[in-house]
């Protein structure tokens, strides 16, 4: 892709569609926004999103983090190429619970062409819950 291009087929009609029946999809996360450089999504907590003790799994903040670190990779991709997570962090500040409407706000840290690093902040009205960093390693098709 050339410099200054973005896959514009990541829209959010688009990432609606794919999400149906998808791992992300199943636990309700939702994209706000898609632009080149800041993407948001948002998971309403509801108990499949908890763990035992009443409050969100951390599995459940890593899967929403990483889907709207993913629809900003996705949106700087040429198009046919694909990705993946190959390293991940989450800090976690705040406990959420049933009910909660997270909002996840992501912006690139590095857009390579063999790797991308996205840093997603996730929000309960306007208080930072948790912090999320990942890489993703750019597949190109052999040939």
């Amino acid at each position: 892709m050339a410099e200054g291009q973005t896959n514009n087929r990541v829209t959010i009609d688009a990432l609606v569609r794919a999400l149906d029946g998808s791992f992300p999809g199943n636990l309700g996360i939702e994209p706000l926004k898609v632009e080149d450089d800041r993407v948001v999504g948002r998971m309403v907590v509801d108990h499949r999103h908890l763990h035992p003790g009443g409050y969100v799994h951390g599995g459940a903040w890593v899967a929403f983090a990483d889907s709207v670190a993913a629809w900003g990779t996705m949106r700087n991709l040429p198009h046919g190429v694909n990705f993946t997570t190959i390293e991940l962090k989450i800090n976690v500040f705040a406990a959420g619970a049933e009910g909660d409407e997270l909002i996840g706000h992501g912006q690139p840290l590095h857009r390579g062409r063999r790797t991308q690093v996205w840093e997603v902040r996730v929000e309960k009205e306007g208080r930072l819950m948790a912090n999320f960093s990942c890489t993703q390693m750019v597949l190109v098709a052999p040939g």
